[in-house]
């Protein structure tokens, strides 16, 4: 039309449009829009296959709107067997779609929310595993603790292993000291570090310990909806962003390796403070809408105080952990936190050990129960942490050997555990590289031949004699030095 204005040539004013000169001259006649012309198709090209079953099926869809259409098409091919085909499960599901957009029940609406500068920091975990972290080249699974200001969008990160309290606390304290100011409210879903379930229902109430943080740094807590993940979307959705910026800042490092949890903590942070330069405005705004954090700094710990069992085990937070048999019967104090325990007893540090994730869990050292089980070797076959006293596989194969030379029995369990005496009292690698070498020599690795690999010589003290003073040395130094003074 634009061209034809210009010279009033069809055939010309079609080859510019793309089309055919007797297209185009229809539609100078017609004097309309080409989608002003086309009507939609209203009619079948084919017959429906589905419209004999499909009063049964619209009846199962009113009764029961959740079910999908692959399980409907599923049960129609069971119930009219040799009827349908699997590839016409396409054209049911297209059938099923338009009669939910037709005719079914009507859908949750959503509402963009307004946010206020200073209202509410929203929380979240999570995984980082995708980002394909290692440590020192070993992978290293963990999680981020991500807290934000929905309003400018300002975010920070810690690093961590679980959705644990100790982890909440440690990211949102972070945050919160990096600010120096806290909102009105610290907004979470329902993770079971802020909140528990007693009966179900749209709340959860709070943990008293989550509760009692939350109030110490000046806020109020609030969760969303249980199953309305959208109320948190705000973080939900910087989630995603800032796990993709961590992707690319990886490719422009060349390496996905760290030195250390800290090292690569730090990297997390220093992205997360740049991409918050961006946001100074809004940042600003917020900053002057909420008050001043007036606390100090909590622990990154939590203390419990436990007894330690006949068996010389700890038990903490769902876990057990063996610690050195003097302490049994004693209460000792532990320092609970993200990735490590540390036990005190009289206020002295006695054992640091890596944290166990999950419920159930044991770590058993067998240096602190090794001195008891070579008195009691029956205890060993039967004892529910056996597999804990095999520190590596070599250890594991000389016991197999003990095992097929002796029998299994006292006597095979005897020597394993001298063997296994031996390497508390001197040197773990020591003993395993003796074990390694008698099992290639096809030697039965005895406890006395062990003992004979591994004795070192003990230094001998060399004798000397006993220091004597002679004071009339100190006769002469005073004698010198009056000499010296007075003249």
């Amino acid at each position: 039309m634009e061209e034809m204005s210009k010279h009033g040539k069809i055939g010309r004013a079609s080859m510019m449009a793309g089309m055919d000169r007797k297209t185009g001259g229809k539609y100078v006649r017609l004097g309309k829009l080409p989608s002003q012309v086309e009507a939609p198709r209203t009619w079948q090209t084919r017959k429906d296959p589905f419209e004999e079953d499909w009063p049964v099926v619209r009846q199962m869809l009113e009764d029961a709107p959740g079910l999908e259409a692959k399980s409907l098409f599923e049960w129609l091919m069971k119930e009219r067997p040799g009827k349908y085909e699997p590839g016409q499960v396409r054209t049911f599901q297209r059938r099923v779609k338009q009669w939910r957009a037709m005719e079914g029940p009507d859908k949750e609406v959503f509402f963009d929310q307004e946010h206020r500068p200073g209202e509410a920091m929203q929380t979240d975990f999570t995984s980082g595993n995708k980002l394909q972290i290692t440590i020192n080249g070993e992978p290293f699974d963990h999680l981020l603790c991500h807290p934000v200001l929905p309003y400018s969008n300002w975010e920070w990160v810690t690093v961590c292993r679980s959705e644990s309290f100790i982890a909440l606390r440690r990211g949102v304290q972070e945050a919160t000291f990096r600010l120096g100011r806290v909102p009105a409210y610290h907004q979470t879903d329902n993770l079971s570090a802020a909140t528990h379930n007693i009966h179900g229902g749209e709340r959860r109430p709070f943990n008293e310990e989550y509760k009692r943080f939350i109030e110490y740094l000046g806020m109020e807590p609030r969760t969303i909806a249980v199953g309305k993940a959208n109320q948190n979307g705000d973080v939900e959705s910087l989630n995603g962003a800032f796990k993709r910026r961590l992707e690319q800042y990886l490719k422009l490092r060349g390496s996905r390796d760290f030195e250390s949890e800290t090292a690569y903590e730090k990297w997390v942070q220093d992205v997360a403070a740049e991409t918050n330069k961006t946001r100074t405005k809004r940042i600003a705004e917020e900053l002057n809408a909420m008050k001043e954090l007036a606390v100090g700094r909590l622990p990154d710990y939590q203390t419990e105080e436990v007894r330690v069992s006949s068996r010389s085990t700890i038990r903490v937070k769902h876990n057990s952990y063996s610690v050195p048999s003097r302490l049994i019967g004693e209460k000792v104090r532990v320092r609970v936190y993200e990735d490590r325990l540390e036990m005190f007893y009289g206020g002295v540090r006695q054992l640091t050990v890596e944290r166990l994730l999950g419920r159930f869990g044991y770590r058993i050292d067998y240096r602190h129960i090794i001195w008891s089980l070579v008195r009691k070797p029956g205890a060993f076959a039967r004892y529910r942490y056996r597999d804990e006293l095999f520190p590596s596989l070599t250890f594991r194969r000389a016991y197999d050997a003990l095992c097929k030379a002796y029998g299994n029995g006292t006597k095979a369990d005897s020597q394993y555990l001298r063997v296994l005496h031996q390497a508390a009292a001197v040197s773990e690698s020591e003993v395993e590289t003796a074990l390694e070498l008698m099992l290639s020599e096809k030697i039965v690795p005895e406890a006395e031949l062990v003992n004979a690999l591994v004795r070192s010589d003990k230094a001998e003290i060399p004798e000397m004699a006993p220091f004597k003073v002679e004071l009339g040395e100190y006769d002469e130094l005073v004698k010198a030095w009056a000499e010296e003074v007075m003249p």
